[in-house]
Parts: C-alpha cells; structure tokens; sequence
C-alpha cells in the first residue's frame, strides 16, 4: 500500500489550524505547562512570568473551548479551579518535544 501524497494545500490547512489553535505565545507556554499535571490558576500565573490574570484566563477559555484542556471548579470558599489538558492536548507533547529539539539545534541562546 502507497503512503497517500499529502498536498500542500491539505498541509497549510492542517498547520494553520494547529496555529489557530495553541499558536499564541501564551497558548503554547500554558499547554506546555500543563504537560506536567493538573494546574490551580495560580500556579500557571506564576510559572507564566509576564502574563496578565485578563490574558492568562482569555488563552485558558480559548484553550478549553478547543477541547485542549479542562476546567474543574472545586466547590470552596474562595472556589479552586483546576486546569488539565485532555487527550487532545496530550497530544501535542510530540510537537513540543520536536520544537524542543529544533530550538536546541538552531538557536542561539
């Protein structure tokens, strides 16, 4: 059996819309946060030096609404929220892991 030819039309569009989804700076530090287990809000505000509460949960709900990770509310005084990515967003370890070994092979710094 012949591997099918991917054209690049079909891959533009399938990088595009990975881009779409976790191509933001915030996004991509969030999910790769994230591969390291379960997450309270504060705790990835902190472990995100720069990001602002209006950016982090704006990237979080973009994230959730993409199926990439869920949102637990904990009923508590005040209410815990706990982030995790979903098999979906597991997923995408292996792309990190490969801009990882890019990074590492061409970049400078």
């Amino acid at each position: 059996m012949k591997n099918k030819e991917i054209k690049p039309k079909t891959l533009e569009c399938h990088v595009e819309k990975m881009f779409n989804i976790i191509g933001g700076k915030w996004s991509f530090l969030i999910v790769k946060n994230l591969f390291a287990g379960t997450k309270r809000f504060g705790e990835l505000r902190m472990s995100l030096h720069g990001i602002s509460p209006k950016t982090l949960t704006a990237c979080l709900r973009s994230l959730e609404s993409h199926g990439i990770l869920t949102r637990e509310v904990i009923p508590t005084i005040p209410p815990e929220v706990r982030y995790t990515l979903t098999e979906k967003g597991m997923d995408l370890q292996n792309v990190v892991n490969q801009m990882k070994i890019w990074g590492e092979k061409w970049s400078e710094c």
